[in-house]
């Protein structure tokens, strides 16, 4: 009978929290056994609502269990929203237990907020490109010191906006500046403009300062975009120039060819002349004498031909040996 009492009364006490329920009542937090016995039943466990409500009521903070449980329920950490809670508390920041719960549901961390609102973070970009009216490339590093807006943590866009937007505004500045040395001689100006644009509107955080952090000079953009423009028009001239060296040639040959159809033309011409002789001697328009009289004179032109021929082959053969 003594040890069915023991194990009885074992799974009884490993059931009711008795002993968190002593702890409560002595830390001055009024909460009764049956509730502690109906968080069993619902799986909440008691400690993660009975401990962050006693840390809550040390600190001067009135909440409600029921609230506390509902948040646990609905995944959310009670410890975490408890300890944003005393400290916004401490550092006299207005934050009700409702916006934690939103801001922790949400996926943020509420207590890393409230610290990130009290100590300001410091966010720094990475190496960003821009290049000045005069074509040279300016490479700017900017530190943003920034500090959590409670209000706006749930919706608000994280620090990859902060950092684009930052590099949004350098990439601006620098790029409306006449020269890149103005940019090298006042860096501020850099900072100052960025700041000017209200970078922070729909974020999670507010922008206290804007530091350019590093400034170096890199290419020299235009130079080399006017190396590549003269490049691409020597190659447009080139490609200009061999189309019109093809059509020429495509035009040399076009007229050796119509300078063979001539020639042809010509042959067939001057083989109609013997049928042509040959029709005059049959109807009697030219007598034979005619005929004959006709070949001597080609033949004493072919016989002066060939005499200037060699008169000319004979002054070019003198020429060549003086």
């Amino acid at each position: 009978m003594m040890i069915v009492v023991l194990v009885v009364l074992g799974i009884l006490f490993s059931f009711v929290p008795v002993g968190l329920w002593i702890t409560a009542y002595f830390s001055g937090v009024k909460i009764g056994i049956f509730t502690l016995v109906g968080m069993r039943f619902r799986r909440v466990a008691p400690s993660r609502i009975v401990n962050p409500l006693i840390k809550a009521t040390k600190a001067g903070l009135n909440l409600n269990i029921d609230k506390l449980e509902a948040h646990y329920l609905a995944g959310g950490n009670v410890n975490s929203v408890v300890d944003a809670l005393i400290a916004a508390q401490r550092a006299e920041i207005a934050l009700e237990f409702e916006r934690a719960a939103a801001i922790d549901l949400a996926g943020r961390e509420v207590l890393s907020a409230v610290q990130v609102s009290v100590n300001p973070k410091v966010i720094e970009t990475p190496k960003i490109s821009a290049v000045a009216k005069d074509g040279i490339e300016v490479v700017a590093r900017a530190r943003v010191t920034v500090r959590a807006n409670i209000e706006r943590l749930v919706g608000g866009a994280g620090e990859e906006t902060i950092i684009a937007r930052v590099g949004e505004g350098i990439v601006t500045t620098v790029g409306s500046a006449a020269s890149h040395k103005a940019v090298l001689e006042n860096p501020d100006m850099i900072s100052r403009t960025v700041l000017s644009k209200g970078l922070d509107a729909g974020t999670a955080f507010e922008i206290l300062s804007i530091d350019i952090a590093d400034v170096d000079v890199g290419r020299n953009i235009g130079a080399q975009l006017q190396t590549d423009q003269a490049e691409a028009d020597k190659r447009i001239a080139q490609a200009k120039a061999e189309e019109r060296r093809a059509m020429a040639v495509a035009k040399e040959q076009e007229m050796v060819a119509a300078v063979q159809e001539m020639r042809a033309k010509v042959v067939e011409a001057e083989a109609e002349i013997p049928k042509a002789m040959a029709q005059a001697l049959r109807e009697g328009k030219i007598g034979v004498m005619d005929y004959y009289n006709l070949q001597n004179i080609n033949a004493d032109t072919d016989m002066r031909k060939s005499i200037s021929k060699m008169s000319k082959e004979d002054d070019s053969n003198r020429t060549g040996k003086k």
